[in-house]
């Protein structure tokens, strides 16, 4: 089991973010229409951010091992959240297009191996979160 680790900080500029793995930064925020100064992608859209680019880069690691003429792969996310009387149930589709010479049995195999990627695995199955305050 591998832990991974970000740092967020937050400090008084409404509701400008940073995110940091401790190598690399990345700016969160909200839109204007949300009290934001739209400077970063949304927390929801770095999720959905997360699960694209995971896919992405699965299906290139894929397809390079196999050396398959993957020219390029085009991933579009969303989400829709439904309410209902007990709990929410949230939907995400991940849209991918293949760009190359690939054969239907290629292209089927990329589509089972873009379900694999570690972050639709996280997605797919039970997570907790544990908060807690520090001193």
């Amino acid at each position: 089991m591998s832990e991974l680790n970000v740092t967020v900080t937050i400090g008084k500029e409404k509701y400008k973010t940073e995110v940091s793995n401790g190598r690399n930064l990345l700016i969160a925020d909200e839109p204007e229409t949300m009290g934001g100064t739209d400077q970063g992608l949304g927390p929801k859209e770095l999720l959905l951010a997360s699960l694209g680019s995971c896919t992405a880069i699965t299906l290139r690691m894929y397809a390079d091992r196999k050396q398959w003429d993957l020219q390029e792969v085009v991933i579009s996310v969303n989400m829709e959240v439904v309410p209902s009387s007990h709990q929410q149930t949230t939907y995400i589709k991940n849209h991918i297009k293949l760009i190359g010479n690939l054969d239907d049995a290629q292209r089927k195999r990329l589509l089972q191996i873009a379900e694999l990627c570690p972050v639709h695995k996280v997605l797919s199955n039970p997570v907790v979160v544990d908060s807690n305050l520090l001193p």
